[in-house]
């Protein structure tokens, strides 16, 4: 599981569930890289982003898109982008996870992907200090709906190149093919799509 999202989102669905069954024992392991499930004993992965490979079975548990954004210090003082080729000429805030390339964006465009490096002074592994320096003016963020929307409709933050569609941050439950869901499990599958539906986003008032 990546950790750009858990500590937000998963970390109070999973108290959550367990205050509504107290007889279930949690064990969450945050990771940067996907975790062999069955050699670690893990029954359930959640992933962000991209669909896991053949080896597991997934069931996507929420919708999240990526969205591009800058603080109204930042665009005022160096300008709005207008089209993809713009950001190479802008401060560019990177988060490092999982494998993805290190300063290349991807956006999904008429049935391929666009993958467009850009620059930036600025990157991390951690998107809460990197949501942090686009609060405080330093550049522009691609990051996920769920962690941004709070401060776009309250004007923290603006959202740039909105006709642009940057590749996913869906989430998906995983498992091996070969594991027989528990009850327990299952339920826990359930209990997060009934939860996700009401996550955070920029239209809500």
């Amino acid at each position: 599981m990546g950790r750009h999202g858990p500590r937000r989102h998963i970390g109070p669905a999973l108290a959550a569930f367990y205050a509504q069954y107290p007889e279930v024992e949690i064990q969450l392991e945050i990771s940067d890289h996907p975790l062999d499930l069955a050699t670690h004993g893990f029954d359930l992965g959640i992933r962000f982003g991209t669909l896991p490979d053949a080896a597991f079975h997934a069931r996507k548990i929420a919708s999240n898109r990526r969205l591009l954004c800058a603080s109204p210090l930042y665009l005022d003082k160096f300008g709005t982008p207008q089209k993809l080729g713009d950001l190479q000429h802008h401060n560019c805030i990177f988060i490092r996870q999982n494998e993805s390339p290190y300063g290349v964006w991807s956006f999904t465009n008429g049935g391929h992907t666009d993958n467009i490096k850009v620059h930036g002074a600025l990157g991390c592994n951690d998107g809460e200090v990197a949501l942090n320096w686009a609060l405080e003016g330093y550049g522009i963020l691609l990051r996920a709906e769920w962690d941004i929307a709070r401060y776009v409709r309250s004007g923290r933050l603006r959202l740039v190149l909105e006709d642009q569609t940057p590749t996913r941050a869906d989430v998906y439950a995983v498992y091996p093919q070969q594991l027989h869901l528990s009850a327990r499990v299952r339920s826990l599958i359930d209990f997060l799509i009934e939860r996700f539906k009401h996550i955070d986003n920029v239209e809500d008032s």
